[in-house]
């Protein structure tokens, strides 16, 4: 069993066990994506990502 997530109508997160929330729609993975430290991608993501200024360093910070 893996912990999921739904979104109620207050926009929390109502955590479960369950593959579907009450109203029937699927709930979301609460785990986050696995990880590689042998990715043999990365440099390109950042290449793409720079290009189009959507890496977080390029991102204005924001307004609290």
């Amino acid at each position: 069993m893996y912990l999921m997530y739904y979104v109620d109508d207050s926009g929390s997160r109502i955590y479960t066990l369950k593959k579907t929330d009450p109203n029937g729609h699927l709930t979301h993975s609460a785990h986050p994506a696995r990880f590689s430290p042998e990715d043999k991608y990365s440099k390109q993501r950042i290449i793409i990502k720079s290009r189009y200024g959507i890496l977080k360093t390029q991102t204005p910070d924001p307004v609290y």
